[in-house]
């Protein structure tokens, strides 16, 4: 440890293990108080120390238990005021997501991490946590006829890199082929089961939920992604959503829908493998979607709002 570190790391410990006051760690380390102050300031923010608030109450309402019962997934409510837009709801519930992965992650991790609107708002709220010999994976292909997807899928994946100090593995894939043959072959390919082997030891995967309808469209959806023959093809095959572009409906079947030959995602079968898997959402347009994951297993953290979560129980 280079002696900034060791006098942070020393400082901390007897502040916040020993109990001691400013004024005698000080002493100890022969530095001024105000160097002490710094020395913590510091702590907190390289993550070296990390303060965390026990779940509020609002993850201990009836909602929230109806739903922990339902499916068996730890429920994280977010309580947030009357009249914000789509877009500040989202931001709000992405920076509890934040701060749950933050916790979560750990050294020589491997982290899973999806595409899309409410992951892109979840990489502003990240803090700094220096992690070492983790890699933040990809979990999903993103190129479409219309665009690569790649600058706005690294541009997330970086950003949560960063925050971890950790190796970026991009997927570079469609997000969905356009014959399941093309897949097969890809699926061989060296390059690409490099990516599928790290993405098969997964130790945590976050994502959000894509869904037909919503407030703010999901970017699969909007984004090229699925011409409108496609998008009347699914609707007629009753999907509602997806996760990781793997297409569900909402009794949570995905299996025997078609464009899901094409995908490049983590099924939920795959996704059930990953031991701390959370799953983010706040819209409660977003409801049919939501418990067709939840009914897939592909939880064991739910993020989300009140209005969201109430929204999902009407629907059992």
């Amino acid at each position: 440890m280079n002696e900034r570190y060791e006098q942070m790391y020393l400082a901390a410990t007897r502040y916040y293990v020993q109990g001691e006051t400013m004024e005698a760690i000080a002493h100890g380390l022969d530095v001024s108080r105000s160097t002490v102050s710094r020395l913590l300031a510091d702590a907190r923010e390289t993550g070296l120390v990390r303060i965390t608030i026990a779940e509020g109450s609002s993850s201990q309402a009836p909602v929230a238990r109806s739903l922990s019962d339902a499916f068996g997934v730890r429920v994280h409510l977010v309580a947030l005021r009357g009249g914000l837009s789509p877009m500040a709801r989202i931001d709000q519930v992405a920076q509890r997501a934040a701060g749950l992965l933050t916790e979560v992650v750990g050294d020589s991790m491997n982290i899973g991490v999806a595409w899309g609107v409410t992951m892109a708002s979840l990489t502003q709220h990240l803090r700094h946590r220096p992690l070492t010999g983790s890699a933040i994976i990809q979990m999903n292909g993103g190129a479409n006829q219309r665009s690569s997807g790649v600058p706005y899928i690294r541009e997330i994946m970086q950003s949560i890199g960063d925050a971890f100090d950790s190796a970026v593995v991009l997927f570079p894939v469609p997000a969905f082929f356009d014959y399941p043959d093309t897949k097969a072959a890809m699926w061989r390919e060296r390059s690409v089961r490099h990516v599928l082997d790290q993405l098969a030891r997964l130790d945590v995967a976050i994502f959000g939920v894509g869904s037909l309808t919503g407030s703010i469209p999901s970017h699969v959806y909007a984004a090229g992604y699925l011409d409108e023959d496609e998008r009347l093809q699914l609707a007629a095959d009753g999907v509602v959503g997806d996760i990781c572009t793997v297409l569900l409906r909402e009794d949570g079947s995905y299996a025997d829908i078609a464009a899901n030959e094409r995908a490049t995602g983590l099924t939920p079968g795959e996704l059930a493998r990953v031991p701390r898997r959370i799953c983010v959402v706040a819209d409660p347009l977003r409801a049919p979607a939501v418990v067709g994951a939840l009914r897939a297993g592909v939880a064991t953290d739910l993020v989300l709002d009140e209005a969201t979560a109430r929204a999902t129980l009407r629907r059992l």
